[in-house]
């Protein structure tokens, strides 16, 4: 489904890491071999965001083939430095389309709930490469980002399915809760991704599989307060 306010993007750069919070926290140093839903709104985000609104990520087409490469990484431990791997993507692009719907949670805000604004603002920010720096998953591994027909060029995965089984999806946290449970706390949420002709079609938050993480409260902006962005601590919104 087209929304009257869907942006397409592509997405690019030599080196993309997108991590699974749980995989990380036990030393697994690999990428996940495409853009989690989570890391996708952190790409939004990065083009233009504000407190009032919360992007959704619609669909993802996969342009170049998926590729990993290795490559050593200084890692300060108890018993001193430890040298060891990571593995990331090289050589990544994605078209992307997301829209945005209003952020309920937040009633402070509604007076800015101005559609044809805030879409023609994320316009003018994506013609400009965006308003913050884009990464992809980490702040080692920058992106470009330009305006893109999604579905336009050749796909190295046209006419190809994969299914890469269950895997991390995004964090839901309390200020984009959709009930009082998940407005008082951080959930994980895992899903199962496949690709069909090239293309990966985000299941909505409210589909997937979530795991309770740690209790939290909701960040409140006022409507003349700079909105950072960066509200819980710990956890990033590009992984």
């Amino acid at each position: 489904m087209i929304y009257p306010n869907t942006i397409e993007l592509e997405i690019y750069g030599s080196h993309a890491m997108f991590t699974d919070p749980e995989q990380k926290r036990l030393g697994r140093l690999r990428s996940l071999p495409v853009p989690t839903y989570e890391a996708v709104k952190g790409i939004l985000r990065s083009v233009y965001w504000k407190p009032t609104f919360i992007w959704v990520p619609d669909e993802l087409r996969v342009m170049n083939r998926i590729s990993h490469e290795a490559y050593p990484v200084k890692l300060h431990q108890r018993s001193g430095i430890v040298i060891t791997e990571k593995e990331r993507l090289i050589n990544v692009r994605y078209q992307i389309r997301a829209h945005f719907v209003w952020n309920e949670n937040r009633p402070e805000l509604a007076a800015d709930r101005d559609e044809t604004k805030h879409f023609r603002i994320a316009l003018r920010s994506l013609s400009k490469g965006g308003r913050r720096n884009v990464y992809l998953g980490t702040a080692d591994c920058c992106g470009y980002v330009r305006s893109a027909h999604f579905g336009s060029g050749i796909s190295f995965y046209d006419g190809f399915d994969i299914d890469f089984g269950e895997m991390y999806h995004g964090i839901s946290y309390p200020d984009e809760g959709r009930n009082d449970e998940e407005r008082q706390g951080l959930f994980l949420r895992k899903w199962n991704c496949v690709i069909e002709n090239g293309i990966i079609r985000y299941s909505p938050p409210e589909d997937c599989r979530s795991v309770f993480l740690r209790t939290a409260g909701i960040k409140k902006f006022g409507i003349n307060s700079e909105a950072k962005g960066e509200e819980y601590a710990g956890i990033g919104s590009q992984n």
